[in-house]
């Protein structure tokens, strides 16, 4: 089965937004998210190092009115959070408080994971904005890497109105086997106080996603039908981090796996994951795709489709 390129981000000629902080593997710029708000793109991104240097070190806001050059108006640092690394974040616009920018933080010293918060009347105002721990994850459980959606006519995956989240969670209760995930969806009237709705996403035992699904963008609905995702997967443990992309469809209840062949990079490890989607008012969609690139770094890129 191929995939239907209209609706979904293969790769053919993208264009380089964000390139990597340096050469070599373990530099990447991505695990991006994007809004469109009054004709602006706002886009969010981390920047990462490799291990020895500090692993994902900060994460910037920008501003764009073509979706492909950017101008970055804030940067948050790990430290502010006490947080040794970043993983993606999202920026979303918040009715009567302005702008929230949620984040996926690594406890120091640790497996886990949670997801912090910062509001602001404006981005750029974000660094210095209300901060607020959102989901602390557990001794069982780290959570990071939201999607996150406010549907105000309840047209999403709960057919609720309010917040939507699918969140990526990543077992701890077994040593050597954190780097595995599932994708749980939850619902909240003010996109700070979260309900469980339990898991929808799992990987597949000996397909290409075994090892995890992560689900991160909804796609824009084209002529009434199903609502699908994006997600990310990976085969083995080995393949931590070059995750590749598939598509689920929501059934009502869960989202099912498309029997196609995940999307990936030509280069380097392949990865292509991270996949952020934006309805653009002519019909088109725009992604967003941390890509890897022939030296082992990863370029956060754009393409129409």
């Amino acid at each position: 089965m191929t995939h239907d390129t209209l609706a979904v981000p293969t790769y053919d000629d993208p264009t380089v937004v964000v390139a990597a902080p340096a050469a070599g593997a373990g530099n990447w710029a991505g695990a991006a998210s994007a809004v469109l708000v009054d004709g602006v793109f706002w886009l969010t991104y981390r920047v990462r190092r490799p291990l020895a240097a500090g692993r994902g070190v900060t994460v910037v806001v920008a501003r764009s009115d073509d979706g492909e050059q950017f101008e970055p108006v804030a940067e948050v640092h790990r430290d502010a959070f006490g947080s040794e690394s970043f993983e993606r974040p999202v920026l979303v616009p918040v009715p009567g408080v302005g702008w929230r920018l949620y984040l996926s933080c690594a406890t120091p010293g640790s497996k886990h994971w949670w997801v912090d918060s910062l509001s602001a009347a404006t981005p750029e105002a974000l660094p210095g904005g209300e901060r607020r721990i959102v989901l602390p994850g557990d001794d069982t459980m780290a959570v990071k890497d939201p999607v996150i959606e406010h549907r105000p006519e309840g047209d999403g995956l709960t057919g609720r109105a309010g917040w939507e989240m699918l969140l990526c969670c990543h077992p701890l209760t077994e040593p050597g086997h954190e780097d595995r995930m599932t994708t749980r969806l939850l619902h909240s009237d003010d996109g700070l106080a979260w309900t469980d709705l339990g898991e929808v996403l799992a990987g597949r035992p000996g397909e290409w996603d075994a090892r995890g699904a992560r689900a991160t963008a909804v796609l824009p609905r084209r002529d009434d039908g199903p609502l699908r995702v994006l997600y990310d997967g990976r085969r083995d443990a080995m393949s931590n981090w070059f995750e590749t992309t598939g598509v689920a469809t929501w059934d009502g209840s869960r989202l099912v796996p498309t029997d196609a062949d995940p999307i990936a990079a030509p280069h380097g490890d392949g990865a292509w994951r991270y996949a952020s989607a934006v309805a653009l008012p002519e019909g088109r969609t725009r992604f967003y795709v941390e890509a890897a690139r022939a030296d082992g770094a990863h370029d956060l890129v754009t393409l129409l489709r």
